[in-house]
């Protein structure tokens, strides 16, 4: 098991089918996104998007970051507000 050391609370982490047949498909693992997710690295949200996610780390609101996975997949995590669950999603999928 690998520890994820976050700025926030991930709750528990899950995965639609289609995040994880991304990550495979990519040859990834979700660890890599999850740890840029808990740190604070947004990923490729606009400016205003990575200000409303830094306000929501104060705040308790919803987290949203977007990645690149290798093979150009756009691939989104979100941490909902009460920290209970974080999801690795599609947009599509959304």
């Amino acid at each position: 098991m690998i520890t994820i050391i976050t700025r926030f609370d991930l709750g528990q982490v899950v995965a639609t089918p289609g995040a994880q047949a991304a990550l495979e498909g990519s040859k990834e693992t979700p660890e890599l996104y999850l740890a840029r997710h808990g740190a604070g690295d947004w990923g490729t949200v606009c400016a205003d998007d990575a200000a409303l996610n830094d306000q929501a780390l104060i705040d308790g609101d919803r987290v949203l970051s977007a990645y690149e996975l290798g093979d150009k997949t756009r691939l989104w995590i979100i941490t909902e507000c009460d920290r209970s669950v974080t999801t690795l999603l599609l947009p599509e999928e959304y």
